[in-house]
């Protein structure tokens, strides 16, 4: 089998986007996994697979493949690449479009200077929809991992988030505090973990450890997840910068109702073929 794929990342965040096969459907778990290989394979934080629009209005259907091989709900930078690809093969710019996703459908604003803004959707804080397990919704939520009690928020993107704010960081605990509460038994599908300095109400500093994935250097809907987390504490406004070791993103909630609007840059790397 014969895949084209095309290199795409937003702030460093990687991913390679292919058509689905009509023939031979999508690669297996175990594929995707030696694709993702940063020294064997492609090498890419998540794999994009498009497919013929599910609904009217829409441009595509995409879905999204964790560099481990797992299909997960949501990518926030993947969605504005995938975007940005729509754009670029229909002739589009400076104009609005629609993706559908497994998380629903995404509203994507296109720009001419490759800048691209998505329509997260609405932040969900019931545990149930994160999910997490958890008697009630709450502010804030505690769980011992490691031998510390780690004080966080829980929230949905389309995909489940847990935001712990620390004072810095450059010295916060990412490689061992993330794998223990991604694969903590109170996330059944696991979570991605965010680490969320604030500077001021506006602007904040932010890692994340990806589910399936590990450190990466930039997560769309961990922005909106810690924006949101931060904003519901009161700690935030409702437009924030968002600075991660790949670089700037901008987030905007309006609040209880309302979608989160992602915006950031998108870069085609490459375009090649692999022979599967």
């Amino acid at each position: 089998m014969r895949l084209d794929f095309v290199k795409m990342h937003g702030l460093g965040n990687d991913f390679v986007v292919f058509d689905a096969s009509p023939t031979e459907g999508i690669p297996h778990a175990e594929a995707l996994r030696a694709l993702a290989h940063r020294h064997t394979g492609i090498g890419f934080d998540q794999a994009l697979v498009l497919s013929k629009p599910r609904t009217p209005d829409t441009v595509a259907f995409y879905q999204i493949f964790n560099a481990d091989g797992a299909e997960v709900e949501q990518c926030g930078n993947g969605a504005r690449c995938v975007a940005a690809l729509m754009g670029h093969r229909l002739g589009l710019a400076n104009t609005e479009i629609t993706l559908g996703s497994p998380a629903g459908l995404i509203r994507a604003r296109l720009k001419s200077d490759s800048m691209v803004c998505v329509a997260m959707g609405i932040p969900n804080f019931e545990p149930a929809q994160v999910p997490f397990l958890a008697e009630h919704a709450a502010d804030s939520y505690a769980l011992t991992c490691i031998g510390t009690e780690i004080q966080f928020g829980a929230v949905s993107i389309g995909n489940p988030h847990a935001v712990i704010r620390v004072d810095s960081v450059a010295s916060a605990a990412v490689d061992t505090i993330g794998p223990a509460i991604e694969n903590h038994p109170l996330f059944p599908r696991r979570t991605n973990v965010e680490f969320m300095e604030i500077v001021s109400p506006k602007h904040i500093k932010l890692r994340v450890y990806e589910r399936g994935v590990g450190e990466t250097l930039a997560c769309g809907t961990g922005a909106c997840g810690a924006v949101a987390v931060g904003q519901r504490r009161g700690w935030l406004e409702k437009e924030v910068i968002v600075d991660l070791p790949g670089g700037r993103l901008n987030v905007e909630w309006l609040g209880s109702n309302q979608p989160i609007w992602l915006t950031g840059p998108t870069a085609i790397v490459y375009t090649g073929h692999v022979d599967l």
